[in-house]
């Protein structure tokens, strides 16, 4: 059984009251009919947090709006390097809850940052850590595009610890930033000394199992002004379709959503939570007037 994590290592940020203050990677509200994933608690990230009254937020201008990166955490005792290289942490036979976690990794300037390695470490469904062997170990490499995925169990509880997941970055040429995921809604979340609510994955049942987004800002100096790697077209795209979770888009596919035109930027899968109006950094809107179709 784990020995409990001392909080000996940074703390949350003086007088801050433990408040949501999310770099707005990508703000804008999910008040278009799509409900955040969030289940419980405060969002965790400003694409799922609507304005007052429910209005659709503006996106920040290069997201420079003076919040910080992801927050640091501790590393704990628990950590072991040389994981293995893989972003799934199970087998068949692995018990425990399933837990896909998905998001992306950006930059100072809201946009993704490829290469950068992910360094995964958690307790098992009884709340133990394997010390001896990489049970629950795994790290990975983001995309060219930024995301990363990990497929694991929702860890198990221990003494003075709500459940979290471990998480090391580094991106190519920067420093290492260690921090740990929670999730909403779970009671210990106010008795942990550790737990930061800006550290809150956006959490959602997906049949037997759950599927969890977050996406880190790291501290990594990028040009706002750069092009995408694809320019605009000079005539704008038909949309191909309307825009629809589980699709894989390549950049320069055209899509509608909510009455209007988007270009996609960077080729992803389209989950729930990335809708065209939430996500700038992957998709342009090109019309005010086009139809859904």
């Amino acid at each position: 059984m784990p020995l409990p994590e001392e909080p000996t290592a940074t703390p949350g940020p003086a007088g801050s009251g433990r408040r949501v203050s999310r770099k707005t990677v990508l703000r804008a509200a999910a008040a278009l009919g799509t409900a955040p994933l969030l289940i419980g608690g405060r969002v965790a990230l400003a694409r799922d947090q609507p304005a007052s009254g429910g209005a659709v937020l503006a996106p920040t201008p290069d997201c420079h709006d003076g919040d910080e990166p992801t927050v640091e955490q501790m590393e704990g005792p628990y950590f072991k390097p040389d994981s293995p290289l893989r972003n799934s942490l199970v087998t068949s036979g692995t018990p425990g809850t399933r837990l896909t976690v998905t998001g992306y990794v950006f930059g100072r300037a809201c946009r993704p940052v490829p290469g950068v390695l992910l360094d995964f470490w958690q307790a098992d469904h009884n709340g133990a850590y394997d010390n001896s062997g990489y049970r629950f170990r795994g790290h990975q490499f983001s995309t060219a595009q930024g995301s990363f995925s990990l497929t694991t169990i929702v860890p198990g509880l221990y003494p003075g610890r709500t459940r979290h997941l471990h998480v090391k970055l580094q991106a190519p040429g920067h420093r290492v930033v260690t921090t740990q995921l929670y999730f909403p809604g779970e009671p210990r979340n106010s008795t942990d000394t550790l737990f930061d609510s800006r550290l809150l994955m956006n959490l959602r049942q997906a049949g037997p199992g759950q599927e969890g987004t977050f996406d880190f800002v790291l501290d990594v100096p990028q040009d706002p002004t750069t092009p995408p790697t694809t320019p605009p077209p000079t005539t704008p795209p038909p949309p191909t379709g309307t825009w629809t979770p589980g699709r894989a888009y390549r950049a320069g596919d055209g899509a509608a959503y909510a009455g209007l035109a988007y270009r996609c930027l960077q080729a992803h899968t389209a989950v729930v939570g990335w809708e065209p109006p939430n996500v700038p950094a992957l998709w342009q809107r090109l019309s005010a007037g086009r139809s859904a179709g």
